[in-house]
Order: C-alpha cells, then sequence, then structure tokens
C-alpha cells in the first residue's frame, strides 16, 4: 500500500485575500458560491502560528470565511495581516504557483457570463488534444490576481473513452 492511509478525497482549499468582503462578494455574486460561515480573528503571542501555520509568529489571521461551491467544493478563505506578508501572487510559471478549476455544463456561457461581470478572462477557451481530447478550458483571474480555470467536458475526454472500451 502507498500514499497516505484512509485517504478519500479534498476536504477544502485555502487561500488568502487582501481584502475579504470584496472577495466574499465576488465568490458570491460572480462564482456562485454558498456563504457558509465565519471564524477568527486569531492572534498569538508566542511561536503558535509559525509552529502550526508557517508564517510569521506575528501574523494575525483576521478572518476567514467558508464558502460552498457547486454543492461539493468548500473554501477556506483567509485575510490576515503579517509583518513579512507577500501582496503578488504567484504565477502558474512560479514555484508553488496553482490554480483552482471550476467544471461547468457550457464552458461559452460561463466564459459569457464572467466578461458580463468584468473579469479578466485569459485568451479565448483552448480545446485540449491527445488523452485530453473533447476538454475545453480557459483561466480568468480573481480580481486579487489568483487564477482560476472553467473547464467543460460534456461527452468525456479521450482517455475516458479509451478506458471504456
Amino acid at each position: 500500500m502507498t500514499g497516505i492511509p484512509g485517504l478519500t478525497g479534498v476536504d477544502h482549499i485555502g487561500f488568502t485575500v487582501p481584502d475579504l468582503a470584496a472577495a466574499h462578494r465576488w465568490l458570491i455574486d460572480v462564482i456562485g458560491c454558498e456563504y457558509m460561515y465565519t471564524l477568527g480573528p486569531y492572534v498569538h503571542d508566542d511561536d503558535w502560528m509559525t509552529t502550526h501555520l508557517g508564517v510569521d509568529p506575528r501574523a494575525v489571521m483576521q478572518e476567514l470565511h467558508f464558502f460552498r461551491c457547486g454543492g461539493q467544493a468548500i473554501f477556506e478563505v483567509f485575510q490576515y495581516s503579517a509583518p513579512d506578508q507577500r501582496t503578488s501572487p504567484p504565477r502558474n510559471s512560479d514555484v508553488g504557483g496553482h490554480h483552482v478549476a471550476f467544471y461547468v455544463e457550457d464552458l461559452d456561457a460561463a466564459v459569457e457570463h464572467l466578461h458580463s461581470h468584468g473579469v479578466q478572462v485569459l485568451g479565448k477557451p483552448t480545446a485540449s488534444t491527445g488523452p485530453s481530447e473533447g476538454q475545453r478550458w480557459v483561466y480568468f483571474l480573481a480580481p486579487w490576481g489568483m487564477q482560476f480555470e472553467l473547464v467543460s467536458y460534456p461527452n468525456g475526454k479521450a482517455f475516458d473513452r479509451r478506458a471504456a472500451t
């Protein structure tokens, strides 16, 4: 047996934003997430923040909000203040670069929705080839610069069809 014993799936995705109120509105109004609840603030006068979260010991987790998206994904969205806080999000090519991908049934309608809300969409939808043939995708940016992606493959991907035969 390899891997983490008992692993059954992803529980949540956490990310930090510069303005939690603005991110809250964007996640609900543009993405369509459901707000669940708020926690915080968290402040410690010892090394707890460094030991448990890997941040500056004087970092303050001002507040965090939890959201459900599409009935399943849970986002844990933080707003911190910290003496050594970086404010530029990583690019996909940077170490630690990342994105969150949402599956949509109609990619063109979803892209039009993003455009109607003034969201920066990176290029036009791309059709995948090879094992992912049948998929179309496009990246877009949150107001704070975080990368997201829309993907759609209503008839499956090539590797799914090959595995079924």
